[in-house]
């Protein structure tokens, strides 16, 4: 149901909504009120497509926890890294793939060299039809690369999504006796998941990355010209918007 409302209440699930009412409304010969509806799809459409106004949704997000330097970032027993960033190898497989998200894991290594915590949460399932095993293993195995431990590591394979990240990384949390983290995900997501850990009863120190939004795009006609990338990011900062809603 969550996925539905934020597909509804998104650019372009709002635009085809809007664009199937209109073709209902001019089946039943309503013309006048059909071609509105048609106009506030198209209307909505290009407005979040438009750099400008993506741009201005998503830094609203973001600069709710701006970017800090590592050395200012006070220190936690442990650090919670949330999935999203990469995808386990297909079935089958063996090269993990890795996406625009994954600032996230290489910024919980420096935290983790930079002795901010002496222990890593990995947070992310897997869909056994699609992967042989968990994004969090699959986290570990790049971790391991950049030079964590193993030992340093503990791995939550259960969670598909950032509800079930924070209960099952709070069980895991509060079973060695630890109330406080550092919270590792991009700055777009940060905000909606302070507000799901800390709901968990966990003290949350925001170690936002992944920062999308930090420079303006160039004031020119471009800016306010419909664009693939820009209708994307206006997606995804809607989804976090939505998101946090439905979560309250």
């Amino acid at each position: 149901m969550t996925k539905v409302v934020i597909w509804l209440l998104s650019p372009l699930g709002m635009a085809f909504s809007l664009a199937g009412l209109a073709l209902a409304l001019a089946w039943r010969r309503r013309f006048r009120s059909s071609m509105a509806l048609a106009a506030l799809a198209f209307a909505w459409l290009w407005a979040w497509s438009m750099p400008m106004l993506s741009h201005w949704l998503a830094n609203s997000i973001e600069q709710q926890y701006p970017q800090m330097p590592i050395a200012s970032l006070a220190k936690a027993p442990a650090i919670v890294v949330l999935g999203g960033a990469l995808s386990p190898p297909p079935i089958g497989g063996s090269e993990i793939d890795l996406n625009s998200a994954a600032d996230r894991i290489w910024y919980a290594a420096r935290l983790f060299h930079a002795a901010k915590a002496p222990m890593l949460i990995l947070s992310g399932g897997y869909d056994p039809e699609r992967h042989d095993y968990s994004e969090a293993r699959a986290m570990a195995a790049f971790l391991a690369d950049l030079g964590v431990p193993a030992q340093a590591m503990v791995l939550d394979e259960q969670s598909r999504n950032t509800r079930q990240n924070a209960a099952n990384s709070a069980a895991l949390l509060k079973a060695r006796g630890i109330d406080r983290i550092l919270l590792v995900t991009s700055a777009l997501h940060m905000p909606r998941s302070v507000a799901l850990f800390t709901a968990q009863g966990l003290q949350v120190i925001p170690a936002p990355t992944d920062f999308e939004a930090s420079q303006a795009p160039p004031p020119s006609l471009l800016a306010w010209l419909p664009d693939a990338l820009a209708l994307d990011g206006s997606g995804r900062a809607m989804k976090e918007l939505v998101g946090k809603w439905v979560g309250w």
